[in-house]
């Protein structure tokens, strides 16, 4: 059981967080704290730094699953054994509190209670961090941007701050400043796929939204490059490819619009940028790839084959259906 509660919270599934959380009692049972205080506790107990990360893991999973009363027991070990002035007991205390909620009345007392706690401490990382996702769940992003700007002005090498800003940002349509704190992640975290991914959706995003095709054009090249760079590093990461087909799809309609053009003109164009726009035989044979490896993907997972599990179902879904129309617009 220890082996599954290491893992992060967010990758283990509601089928395994509720597994976890019916034998919450019985693994809490087993470990028992001592009843002497800290540090002589040290003396007639083996603790590591695993069990604690899987107490708190596992406080997660029973609030997951609605079981309050295990994850109040989780909460208090923690508080025993670090103290209530802890500032990452302090942030899971808030979360405790935001779960067992009954209405937005009360959240916005926690919401108080996050407050008063940064009043005696400003940089405090884990409290300031639950007060930007209670302040995204009741629907403030504009104050959680805020927030979040402060948290970096405190803290600017925090990675996930910068990636959950630039959401904020992609929420409230700034897709410029969205790209530029992803752009700012990569330069903390440089081979993280799933950023070099989740920014090329970005620019993907942004070229839709482009009006002049030199814009175009150029927010296209920077996906396929973003998107090229994600399946690099992960070689079977399905949103990278699929980033990588959708991206390449369009970025050939855009070079067959601006076919006419002059060499010349394509290449040093102001709008385009340092680096050329990609060639047009590069480009299709970047979607052959991305599309057989996406259908090697699908075939494999679907079939249950072994070491291709762990795909999304519905990533999986969304990715048969795109296979499925380029073949029907082959057919016609």
């Amino acid at each position: 059981m220890i082996d599954q509660l290491l893992a992060p919270p967010t990758q283990i599934s509601h089928t395994e967080s509720l597994r976890l959380s019916q034998l919450a009692p019985k693994w809490l049972r087993s470990q028992a704290p001592s009843s002497l205080p800290y540090p002589l506790s040290l003396l007639t107990t083996s603790e590591s730094a695993e069990q604690w990360q899987a107490n708190e893991n596992l406080l997660v999973a029973c609030l997951r699953t609605g079981d309050d009363e295990t994850a109040y027991i989780c909460l208090e070990q923690l508080s025993q054994r670090f103290g209530p002035d802890n500032e990452r007991v302090q942030a899971l205390r808030g979360l405790y509190e935001e779960a067992t909620a009954a209405d937005d009345k009360a959240l916005l007392n926690v919401l108080k209670g996050y407050d008063e706690l940064l009043e005696e401490k400003p940089a405090n990382i884990p409290v300031l961090k639950r007060k930007v996702a209670l302040l995204r769940g009741l629907g403030k992003v504009a104050d959680a941007t805020k927030a979040l700007t402060e948290l970096l002005d405190s803290s600017p090498i925090d990675a996930e701050a910068w990636a959950e800003l630039a959401e904020l940002y992609f929420l409230q349509g700034a897709h410029a400043q969205a790209v530029f704190c992803l752009e700012e992640v990569l330069l903390i975290t440089p081979n993280a796929w799933n950023i070099h991914a989740r920014l090329g959706e970005l620019l993907f995003i942004s070229a839709n939204a482009a009006e002049d095709a030199g814009s175009k054009l150029k927010l296209l090249a920077d996906a396929q490059r973003s998107f090229c760079r994600s399946i690099e590093l992960c070689d079977d990461y399905l949103r990278g490819y699929y980033g990588l087909k959708l991206t390449s799809q369009r970025l050939l309609e855009a070079l067959s619009q601006t076919s006419n053009k002059p060499q010349k003109a394509q290449s040093s164009d102001a709008t385009v940028g340092d680096l050329p726009p990609p060639s047009v035989a590069s480009v299709e044979k970047l979607r052959e790839l991305s599309t057989k490896k996406l259908s090697e993907i699908v075939r494999r997972s679907m079939g249950g084959g072994k070491g291709w599990d762990g795909y999304d179902q519905a990533e999986l879904i969304a990715v048969k259906e795109l296979l499925n129309r380029d073949t029907q617009s082959v057919q016609r």
